[in-house]
């Protein structure tokens, strides 16, 4: 999300090309355009956007992953550099030209001396919450919470909030509470078990980080899911919430997406899957469109950006190709989406997994949606 064995997922691949070994989180598909007759359940087919290159990046910022949309409109980036890790891990800012620039280098952790940023969320503070996936470089869990402390536009420290995930892969503020999906929440469990942790911001102490009980037996732990597909280990990946509260969050190897409810208390009141397949073959990231409700959802596995429609789960292909080093804008193993007025962007996290080489250019893409 090398000896190490780096995983997203958004994570969560599988690297091995650039002498890392291997990882997890996967892509590809057969060459050419997606068929135009839809497939069932879902439409895939003649309404498929081309998507352009919004951000070329430069070889420092080789593995573009989570997105967060800031309140002065410009996009957050978290670039953990997995595909070539001379370069440090780091927080990057799109502004509204689409011009990048340095937010912070992430200082590693103690012990593992890597950091491995993956999904991040700006707090109603203006903070950055950001998940750092160690599970690549430790044999006991070692992932964290972390918050780039801002002021002024400018991030001037680095806090542990929590420590002791497995792979700490997407990260939500909502409602005073800061919520981290847990990608293994039990990596030798068949059917694998993942999950989502919910923590009170109040409580949070960075002098003493909160250090989560291992196996499912933490108090935070709100949801858990079994991710059924055999052949990738990889579950709640992706996370949002609707204008109602609810919460949602993918299973990423089963390809689905699952809705949570809550009572008047904040207990949960059900959870149940809101949308699964469909055309879609993996669930990453995902961003909710403030505008229509509907759900928009990076398919790392299946080279494409899908649209669930937020009162049906019934699932669109937005855009979908083959395997290529996406030079012409087209996805290169797309790990995430933001969206920032009528252009979703979709980071390609560009892992070597499957048919997939790690190559350059590195790149956002960017689909012009319809107002």
């Amino acid at each position: 999300m090398k000896p190490l064995v780096l995983r997203r997922l958004a994570f969560v691949h599988l690297i091995s090309a650039i002498g890392l070994a291997t990882a997890m989180l996967a892509a590809g598909c057969g060459e050419g355009p997606a068929p135009e007759t839809a497939e069932p359940a879902g439409t895939v087919g003649a309404g498929l956007l081309t998507p352009t290159i919004a951000v070329n990046l430069p070889e420092k910022y080789n593995t573009p992953d989570g997105m967060a949309l800031a309140a002065d409109g410009t996009i957050v980036l978290s670039c953990p550099n997995f595909n070539d890790a001379s370069h440090p891990a780091v927080m990057l800012r799109i502004d509204k030209d689409d011009q990048v620039s340095e937010i912070m280098v992430l200082p590693v952790h103690p012990e593992t001396k890597h950091v491995g940023p993956l999904g991040v969320a700006v707090g109603p503070d203006g903070h950055l919450y950001i998940a750092d996936n160690q599970s690549d470089w430790a044999e006991t869990p070692s992932s964290r919470l972390l918050r780039v402390v801002m002021e002024n536009g400018k991030a001037v420290r680095c806090e542990t909030l929590v420590e002791g995930f497995v792979q700490s892969n997407a990260v939500c503020v909502h409602d005073g509470c800061v919520y981290v999906t847990e990608t293994k929440l039990k990596p030798d469990a068949t059917p694998l078990v993942s999950g989502v942790y919910r923590f009170r911001l109040a409580d949070l102490d960075p002098a003493q980080p909160l250090r989560v009980k291992p196996a499912g037996d933490d108090p935070h732990l709100l949801v858990t899911v079994e991710t059924k597909n055999p052949d990738r280990r990889v579950g709640a990946n992706g996370m949002g919430f609707d204008a109602d509260g609810n919460l949602y969050f993918c299973n990423f190897a089963d390809a689905q997406i699952l809705k949570v409810t809550f009572n008047m208390e904040g207990e949960v009141a059900s959870q149940a899957v809101f949308a699964e397949g469909q055309g879609m073959t993996s669930t990453d990231g995902i961003k909710f469109d403030p505008k229509t409700g509907d759900i928009y959802v990076a398919d790392f596995d299946g080279n494409a950006v899908h649209k669930v429609d937020g009162k049906t789960g019934k699932v669109t292909t937005l855009a979908k190709n083959g395997n290529t080093t996406g030079a012409g804008g087209e996805l290169d193993t797309p790990s995430e989406v933001c969206l920032r007025g009528r252009r979703l962007y979709v980071s390609n996290i560009d892992l070597p997994f499957a048919d997939n080489v790690f190559d350059a250019p590195h790149t956002l893409s960017v689909i012009e949606l319809p107002e």
